[in-house]
């Protein structure tokens, strides 16, 4: 289902993969600096998402400022939050690259408005590539945010992605106060290829692992 999101005095284009029975949980995916909603791994984890129950709702912001970034994708949780079509729960934040880094600069800002105490409805996040650092540039962490947040969080990373050094996520990870969990894919890059697989096959991977993550906190957070 396409819709277009209010932001500001524009609109974001926006989908709706939608399952079949209806739905109690929903994410809320971005792609990163470059390409759109249409990035086929954000349409593969949409569509599975949705086989498996899971609603998702992907969208684009062309903006390359993370600040930007950040606006848009909060317009897009509260487009969701106020929606009588589909009356969820909660939702997983979740986005590739530099989406991920505007997905967790939300949930930071959320938690910090005392007065915008969100009830819960942001479950956690999910990470896909996270950009921890620049290529080559080791000594400077885009890790301000992951270190505040107290929802749990998956990050599914390459083995090889030279913009998130293994012992270097890892060094923040075990600082983070946070529920968390690393997916390693082995070998893959930023882009999340490895040689010798097909990216069907890295796909189904990384699909499965967010897919039994959001599962496992959705019952947590109900026992």
């Amino acid at each position: 289902v396409k819709v277009k999101i209010p932001f500001g005095d524009k609109y974001l284009d926006a989908i709706f993969s939608v399952p079949e029975k209806k739905p109690t949980y929903g994410v809320v995916l971005t792609h990163g600096a470059g390409g759109d909603m249409n990035f086929p791994h954000l349409v593969s984890l949409a569509a599975y998402l949705a086989s498996h129950g899971v609603l998702c709702l992907r969208f684009t912001c062309k903006g390359l400022n993370v600040a930007y970034r950040t606006k848009a994708f909060k317009a897009v949780v509260e487009y969701l939050k106020l929606s009588d079509d589909y009356k969820l729960s909660g939702v997983f934040l979740a986005g590739r690259s530099m989406g991920s880094r505007a997905a967790a600069s939300v949930i930071r800002q959320l938690s910090q408005d005392e007065d915008d105490d969100d009830d819960g409805f942001i479950q956690g996040l999910v990470c896909l590539s996270y950009p921890l650092h620049r290529p080559k540039l080791q000594s400077k962490l885009r890790d301000e945010d992951l270190l505040l947040i107290s929802c749990p969080v998956l990050f599914v990373s390459g083995s090889a992605d030279e913009m998130c050094e293994k012992q270097l996520l890892e060094g923040v990870v075990s600082k983070m106060k946070a529920p968390k969990k690393i997916h390693w894919i082995d070998k893959a890059n930023h882009g999340m290829a490895v040689k010798g697989r097909t990216t069907d096959d890295v796909m189904e991977e990384i699909n499965a692992q967010v897919f039994s993550w959001l599962r496992e906190n959705v019952q947590l957070q109900h026992n």
